[in-house]
């Protein structure tokens, strides 16, 4: 048995949803455990591409017990459009779950992201615009709804929203005073209408999944965003408002750190980045817009072109610390097919002090600051795409891959080589390996 968190391990992006969908096949539950509909995980099946941003990437599988956990934030609308779209092409939604727990992203929400963002002006975070933030910062100030308070007495819940519009309004007469008051009636049908909607995705996730636990079945926690993006451990403030690391897959599911069996930080070939923030191997050439014309690097959520740049051995370090990585999934390795120089970062170098500087540094002013270090490795002729086992792989490649693992302390276990489920190697299966397999760098593979 074991139970796998699949984390991304650099700004969001880097395929999380082809490696969910991957191993999901061995899994008998998949988790979401974090974020909301800020989030965009593209799944290839067959000849259609399908675009999830609240349920889990496993649903493509008949039979999959797949949970949206209490550490996410709901938006109701998106949430029914995707099921709707998914029964419309002949999937089964029976199997999908939403945590009473989570909290819900309700309509005042979007409007006020949207004008916090607006008020910051070149300041701006760069969200998505979703209410995401708002969301969360409901539920630690604790004016939230949760998902379960649908459900409570009429008079119970009329209660508790007079609680939130009471607090609201006064934000709102004080801070943002063109957008619209909120009413107690207007929230109250807003409920009513999902609470009917909603009723048979609805339940208690956390004895579902430790029933499931008790059975012995094999858990996949699906994170959101990346670890770059975490809400401690990220470029603050340009971070998302939840715990994207594998800590969080924890805190979003109701399951304990012991249960967990390792977890793979998914990592594209080279580095990309949405909305704000520093990134110090960003290339603003000819050559990061071949790396997003051939990635097509494009967020799935907001469209917005993504930033492109050398793969960054410092954060990548910083992401197997913090997550405790077992083992990597690298993806998009086949953007790089006919490029004739590679190139890794492997430190930065302050552009004030002199200082050279190979750990991942908390403040702003430092990372804005620096100049990437590289190596300079040789690309290859011809396609990755066809490689099905690691010794497939060119040499050239294979000495790449090699050099990451080498570098970051941790060994890579799935190599992505093009969209489809079948083009991709695995070199060692994070659902059946032995936990004493993953971690040995000195010889990563033959």
């Amino acid at each position: 048995m074991a139970n796998v968190v699949i984390v991304g391990a650099q700004w969001g992006d880097e395929g999380k949803a082809k490696i969910t969908d991957l191993l999901a096949a061995q899994a008998d539950v998949v988790i979401r455990c974090q974020g909301g509909c800020n989030a965009g995980h593209t799944v290839t099946h067959g000849e259609e591409v399908f675009k999830f941003h609240l349920v889990p990437s496993g649903m493509l599988y008949e039979n999959k017990l797949c949970i949206i956990g209490n550490g996410t934030v709901i938006n109701p609308q998106v949430l029914l459009k995707e099921i709707q779209e998914l029964q419309s092409k002949g999937f089964s939604t029976a199997n999908l779950k939403l945590s009473d727990r989570a909290h819900l992203t309700l309509p005042f929400h979007t409007s006020l992201d949207q004008a916090q963002e607006s008020a910051m002006a070149e300041k701006k975070i760069g969200t998505t615009g979703r209410g995401i933030g708002p969301t969360y910062m409901d539920k630690v100030g604790r004016y939230g709804l949760r998902v379960g308070d649908l459900y409570l007495e009429d008079a119970v819940l009329k209660e508790r929203l007079a609680q939130i519009v009471s607090h609201k309004n006064e934000l709102l007469e004080k801070c943002y005073p063109t957008l619209p008051r909120l009413t107690v009636e207007e929230l109250f049908d807003w409920c009513l209408q999902y609470r009917e909607q909603l009723a048979t995705v609805v339940a208690d996730t956390i004895a579902l999944a430790h029933d499931a636990l008790a059975e012995g079945k094999k858990i996949l926690f699906e994170g959101a965003q990346g670890t770059l993006l975490d809400v401690d451990y990220g470029t603050y403030p340009f971070v998302t408002s939840s715990n994207a690391t594998a800590g969080g897959a924890c805190t979003g599911s109701g399951i304990g750190p012991t249960r967990i069996d390792r977890v793979i930080g998914v990592m594209k070939a080279y580095t990309t980045r949405v909305g704000e923030g520093p990134f110090p191997t960003e290339l603003k050439d000819a050559t990061g817009a071949h790396l997003g014309e051939v990635g097509q690097e494009f967020g799935t959520t907001t469209g917005r072109a993504r930033r492109c740049g050398w793969f960054d051995a410092v954060i990548a370090k910083y992401s197997v610390q913090v997550n405790g990585l077992d083992g990597l999934a690298i993806t998009k390795l086949d953007v790089f097919d006919g490029m004739s120089e590679l190139k890794i970062g492997v430190g930065y170098r302050n552009r004030q002090t002199g200082e050279t500087i190979t750990h991942f540094p908390a403040q702003l002013n430092v990372l804005n600051a620096v100049d990437p270090i590289y190596e300079s490795w040789p690309g290859w002729k011809g396609s990755v795409k066809e490689a099905r086992t690691f010794q497939e792989l060119p040499a050239e490649a294979q000495a790449y891959l090699n050099r990451i693992a080498q570098l970051i302390g941790c060994p890579v276990a799935i190599v992505s080589v093009g969209p489809e489920r079948n083009q991709t190697i695995i070199v060692e299966n994070p659902m059946t390996a032995s936990k004493r397999l993953f971690g040995a760098t000195e010889k990563i593979h033959a």
